[in-house]
Protein backbone atom coordinates (compact mmCIF):
# COMPACT_ATOMS: atom_id res chain seq x y z
CA UNK A 1 0.00 0.00 0.00
CA UNK A 2 1.34 3.42 -0.93
CA UNK A 3 1.66 6.31 1.49
CA UNK A 4 -1.70 7.87 2.22
CA UNK A 5 -1.66 11.64 2.01
CA UNK A 6 -3.64 13.99 4.22
CA UNK A 7 -5.88 16.53 2.54
CA UNK A 8 -6.79 19.73 4.40
CA UNK A 9 -9.46 22.21 3.29
CA UNK A 10 -9.16 25.52 5.15
CA UNK A 11 -11.76 28.23 4.51
CA UNK A 12 -10.87 31.78 5.56
CA UNK A 13 -13.14 34.75 6.21
CA UNK A 14 -11.58 38.20 6.41
CA UNK A 15 -12.84 40.76 8.92
CA UNK A 16 -14.44 43.69 6.98
CA UNK A 17 -12.43 46.07 9.20
CA UNK A 18 -9.26 44.85 7.48
CA UNK A 19 -10.40 46.44 4.21
CA UNK A 20 -10.40 49.84 5.93
CA UNK A 21 -6.69 49.62 6.70
CA UNK A 22 -4.27 51.61 4.55
CA UNK A 23 -3.25 49.90 1.28
CA UNK A 24 0.43 49.41 2.27
CA UNK A 25 -0.62 47.54 5.42
CA UNK A 26 -3.05 45.34 3.51
CA UNK A 27 -0.41 44.54 0.89
CA UNK A 28 2.05 43.56 3.61
CA UNK A 29 -0.52 41.31 5.26
CA UNK A 30 -1.29 39.57 1.98
CA UNK A 31 2.38 39.11 1.12
CA UNK A 32 3.03 37.48 4.49
CA UNK A 33 0.26 34.95 3.88
CA UNK A 34 1.55 34.40 0.34
CA UNK A 35 5.05 33.73 1.69
CA UNK A 36 3.73 31.17 4.19
CA UNK A 37 1.90 29.36 1.41
CA UNK A 38 4.86 29.43 -0.96
CA UNK A 39 7.03 27.87 1.75
CA UNK A 40 4.60 24.96 2.14
CA UNK A 41 4.06 24.63 -1.62
CA UNK A 42 7.78 23.88 -2.06
CA UNK A 43 7.41 20.11 -2.18
CA UNK A 44 3.69 19.84 -1.36
CA UNK A 45 0.42 20.30 -3.19
CA UNK A 46 -1.22 23.64 -2.37
CA UNK A 47 -4.02 25.29 -4.31
CA UNK A 48 -6.06 28.43 -3.73
CA UNK A 49 -9.68 29.21 -4.59
CA UNK A 50 -11.74 32.34 -4.23
CA UNK A 51 -15.24 32.32 -2.74
CA UNK A 52 -15.76 36.06 -3.10
CA UNK A 53 -19.24 36.39 -4.57
CA UNK A 54 -20.17 32.72 -4.13
CA UNK A 55 -20.34 32.35 -0.36
CA UNK A 56 -21.16 34.74 2.47
CA UNK A 57 -19.18 33.10 5.26
CA UNK A 58 -15.89 32.41 3.45
CA UNK A 59 -13.62 34.40 1.12
CA UNK A 60 -10.73 32.06 0.42
CA UNK A 61 -10.04 28.30 0.35
CA UNK A 62 -6.57 26.88 0.83
CA UNK A 63 -6.22 23.22 -0.14
CA UNK A 64 -3.09 21.65 1.34
CA UNK A 65 -1.90 18.08 0.93
CA UNK A 66 0.98 16.40 2.78
CA UNK A 67 2.34 12.99 3.70
CA UNK A 68 1.89 13.51 7.45
CA UNK A 69 -0.10 15.56 9.93
CA UNK A 70 2.94 17.34 11.34
CA UNK A 71 3.56 19.05 8.01
CA UNK A 72 -0.06 20.20 7.93
CA UNK A 73 0.33 21.39 11.53
CA UNK A 74 3.56 23.28 10.77
CA UNK A 75 1.98 24.96 7.76
CA UNK A 76 -0.89 26.29 9.84
CA UNK A 77 1.46 27.48 12.59
CA UNK A 78 3.38 29.56 10.03
CA UNK A 79 0.15 30.66 8.35
CA UNK A 80 -1.17 31.97 11.68
CA UNK A 81 1.86 34.24 11.99
CA UNK A 82 0.96 36.17 8.84
CA UNK A 83 -0.62 39.58 9.13
CA UNK A 84 -3.73 38.65 7.21
CA UNK A 85 -4.57 35.81 9.59
CA UNK A 86 -4.71 38.33 12.44
CA UNK A 87 -7.74 39.76 10.64
CA UNK A 88 -9.26 36.44 9.59
CA UNK A 89 -10.99 33.45 11.11
CA UNK A 90 -11.62 29.90 9.89
CA UNK A 91 -15.39 29.31 9.64
CA UNK A 92 -14.99 25.86 8.09
CA UNK A 93 -12.16 23.32 8.14
CA UNK A 94 -12.17 19.76 6.80
CA UNK A 95 -9.49 17.11 7.22
CA UNK A 96 -9.39 13.94 5.16
CA UNK A 97 -7.06 11.25 3.89
CA UNK A 98 -6.63 9.65 0.51
CA UNK A 99 -7.85 6.07 0.30
CA UNK A 100 -8.87 3.67 -2.46
CA UNK A 101 -12.61 3.19 -2.88
CA UNK A 102 -14.13 -0.21 -2.14
CA UNK A 103 -16.72 0.40 -4.87
CA UNK A 104 -14.57 1.68 -7.73
CA UNK A 105 -11.18 1.07 -9.31
CA UNK A 106 -10.67 4.81 -9.88
CA UNK A 107 -7.26 5.95 -8.65
CA UNK A 108 -7.57 8.01 -5.46
CA UNK A 109 -4.33 7.31 -3.60
CA UNK A 110 -1.93 9.61 -5.42
CA UNK A 111 -1.91 13.39 -4.85
CA UNK A 112 -3.83 15.01 -7.67
CA UNK A 113 -4.46 18.70 -8.18
CA UNK A 114 -7.83 20.11 -9.16
CA UNK A 115 -7.78 21.06 -12.85
CA UNK A 116 -11.27 22.48 -13.37
CA UNK A 117 -12.18 26.14 -13.39
CA UNK A 118 -14.62 25.57 -10.54
CA UNK A 119 -14.35 23.37 -7.46
CA UNK A 120 -17.27 22.19 -5.32
CA UNK A 121 -16.65 20.97 -1.77
CA UNK A 122 -18.91 19.62 0.96
CA UNK A 123 -18.70 17.34 4.01
CA UNK A 124 -20.68 14.11 3.70
CA UNK A 125 -22.15 11.68 6.23
CA UNK A 126 -24.09 8.46 5.58
CA UNK A 127 -26.59 6.78 7.89
CA UNK A 128 -25.73 3.88 10.17
CA UNK A 129 -28.34 1.88 8.23
CA UNK A 130 -26.05 2.11 5.20
CA UNK A 131 -23.17 0.44 7.01
CA UNK A 132 -25.52 -2.24 8.36
CA UNK A 133 -26.30 -3.42 4.82
CA UNK A 134 -24.46 -6.50 3.53
CA UNK A 135 -21.29 -5.61 1.64
CA UNK A 136 -22.56 -7.01 -1.65
CA UNK A 137 -25.77 -4.95 -1.34
CA UNK A 138 -23.81 -1.76 -0.74
CA UNK A 139 -21.63 -2.60 -3.74
CA UNK A 140 -24.70 -3.10 -5.94
CA UNK A 141 -26.24 0.21 -4.90
CA UNK A 142 -23.03 2.11 -5.45
CA UNK A 143 -22.56 0.74 -8.97
CA UNK A 144 -25.73 2.56 -10.02
CA UNK A 145 -24.55 5.70 -8.26
CA UNK A 146 -21.15 5.52 -9.99
CA UNK A 147 -22.76 4.84 -13.37
CA UNK A 148 -24.73 8.09 -13.10
CA UNK A 149 -21.54 9.99 -12.31
CA UNK A 150 -19.84 8.60 -15.40
CA UNK A 151 -22.58 10.09 -17.56
CA UNK A 152 -21.00 13.46 -16.73
CA UNK A 153 -17.34 13.10 -17.82
CA UNK A 154 -16.82 16.85 -17.47
CA UNK A 155 -17.02 16.51 -13.68
CA UNK A 156 -14.08 14.95 -11.81
CA UNK A 157 -14.31 13.41 -8.32
CA UNK A 158 -11.65 14.10 -5.63
CA UNK A 159 -13.30 12.58 -2.54
CA UNK A 160 -11.20 12.07 0.62
CA UNK A 161 -11.99 9.97 3.70
CA UNK A 162 -12.44 11.41 7.21
CA UNK A 163 -13.62 8.51 9.41
CA UNK A 164 -12.50 9.33 12.95
CA UNK A 165 -10.35 12.25 11.75
CA UNK A 166 -13.03 14.92 11.56
CA UNK A 167 -16.77 15.42 12.06
CA UNK A 168 -17.72 14.12 8.61
CA UNK A 169 -17.06 10.71 7.04
CA UNK A 170 -15.99 12.06 3.66
CA UNK A 171 -14.88 15.35 2.19
CA UNK A 172 -16.59 15.24 -1.19
CA UNK A 173 -14.98 17.46 -3.82
CA UNK A 174 -15.52 17.81 -7.55
CA UNK A 175 -14.05 20.05 -10.23
CA UNK A 176 -15.51 21.11 -13.54
CA UNK A 177 -15.31 23.87 -16.12
CA UNK A 178 -19.11 24.03 -16.26
CA UNK A 179 -21.18 24.89 -13.18
CA UNK A 180 -24.41 23.85 -14.90
CA UNK A 181 -23.10 20.37 -15.62
CA UNK A 182 -22.24 19.89 -11.95
CA UNK A 183 -25.68 21.13 -10.90
CA UNK A 184 -27.33 18.63 -13.26
CA UNK A 185 -25.16 15.82 -11.90
CA UNK A 186 -26.07 16.52 -8.27
CA UNK A 187 -29.76 16.76 -9.11
CA UNK A 188 -29.55 13.45 -10.96
CA UNK A 189 -27.71 11.78 -8.07
CA UNK A 190 -30.64 12.64 -5.79
CA UNK A 191 -32.65 10.02 -7.70
CA UNK A 192 -30.29 7.13 -7.01
CA UNK A 193 -30.96 4.51 -4.36
CA UNK A 194 -27.75 5.50 -2.54
CA UNK A 195 -29.14 8.98 -1.91
CA UNK A 196 -31.69 7.71 0.63
CA UNK A 197 -28.81 6.87 2.99
CA UNK A 198 -27.41 10.42 3.04
CA UNK A 199 -27.58 12.10 6.45
CA UNK A 200 -25.66 15.30 5.74
CA UNK A 201 -24.08 16.88 2.68
CA UNK A 202 -23.93 20.54 3.69
CA UNK A 203 -22.52 23.17 3.86
CA UNK A 204 -21.70 23.21 0.16
CA UNK A 205 -19.05 25.51 -1.30
CA UNK A 206 -18.67 26.77 -4.86
CA UNK A 207 -15.06 27.86 -5.35
CA UNK A 208 -13.31 29.59 -8.25
CA UNK A 209 -9.83 28.26 -9.04
CA UNK A 210 -7.10 30.88 -9.43
CA UNK A 211 -3.50 31.59 -8.44
CA UNK A 212 -3.18 32.58 -4.80
CA UNK A 213 -2.02 36.07 -5.80
CA UNK A 214 -5.28 36.69 -7.63
CA UNK A 215 -7.36 35.20 -4.82
CA UNK A 216 -5.68 37.62 -2.41
CA UNK A 217 -6.32 40.56 -4.71
CA UNK A 218 -10.00 39.58 -4.77
CA UNK A 219 -10.17 40.17 -1.00
CA UNK A 220 -9.85 43.95 -1.36
CA UNK A 221 -9.29 44.72 -5.03
CA UNK A 222 -5.78 46.02 -4.38
CA UNK A 223 -2.96 44.55 -6.51
CA UNK A 224 0.16 43.12 -4.94
CA UNK A 225 2.78 45.68 -5.94
CA UNK A 226 3.17 47.17 -9.40
CA UNK A 227 4.02 43.99 -11.31
CA UNK A 228 1.37 42.68 -13.68
CA UNK A 229 -0.07 39.28 -12.93
CA UNK A 230 -0.60 36.74 -15.75
CA UNK A 231 -4.01 36.58 -17.36
CA UNK A 232 -6.36 33.85 -16.12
Amino acid sequence: MGTRHFVKYTFLKVDPAWRRLEPPRREQDKRELLAACEDFADGHLLQAFSLVGTRGDADLLLLAEAENLMRIHEFHVVLAQSGLMQWSHIPHSFLGMRKSSEYSEDERMNPRAFSGRYVFVYPFVKSREWYALPADERWRIMQDHIAVGREYPGVDNHTAYSFGLDDQEFVVAFDSDDVGTFLDLVQRLRTTEASRYTVRDTPSFTCIAMPLERALIALDGEPLGAEALPAA
